[in-house]
């Protein structure tokens, strides 16, 4: 995996940090820096599907919204359909629905109720794993309608926030980790 972990330091350095964004005392990863060079966006997208390039994955799922700009691209490169998961009221047929806890209130995430079902092997894909409550709520959508989670994959992971307590007993994989 020599290769990845030379990706994770282009994309580390690429990154950038935006200081009381979106609001005081937080520091934003913005990984659009990372998204402006198109061969390194094409290296980090390669380097997350790498880890699970011999699982079978059929369909890669994403979350809104930064998830698909890097899950789609994954989907490609894994032979895998792609599936978005997205905020209420986006998506035009019968949905399935999970709700789950923030700081500060509740949230959740949608997907056609047709997306995914049993036997299918999917790969979770997010920009960040923070304190990996979407995470955890994306994986109970996937397996409410009966398919399997393989994994999660991250550009970053924030570690000191400890998102991966939020996924215990799954496979989580990331390129950069802070």
């Amino acid at each position: 995996m020599t290769v990845v972990r030379d990706v994770a330091s282009r994309v580390a350095a690429a990154i950038r940090d935006v200081p009381d964004f979106p609001k005081p005392g937080i520091v934003f990863k913005d990984i659009t820096p990372v998204l402006l060079d198109a061969s390194l966006f094409r290296d980090a997208t390669d380097a997350l599907a790498a880890h699970f390039a011999n699982d079978a994955i059929s369909h890669v799922v994403a979350i809104e919204s930064r998830g698909f700009i890097l899950g789609a691209p994954v989907a490609q490169a894994l032979g895998a359909a792609f599936v978005p998961f997205r905020k209420p009221g986006k998506l035009p047929h019968i949905v399935e629905r999970v709700e789950y806890a923030l700081e500060y209130g509740v949230d959740a995430l949608e997907c056609h109720r047709d997306a995914l079902q049993g036997g299918q092997r999917v790969l979770v894909v997010d920009d960040v794993l923070a304190t990996g409550g979407t995470a955890a709520a994306a994986c109970a959508l996937v397996e409410s309608l009966g398919a399997t989670v393989q994994g999660c994959s991250f550009l970053v992971e924030l570690a000191f926030l400890n998102g991966r307590g939020k996924l215990p007993g799954r496979r989580v994989e990331r390129v950069v980790s802070y």
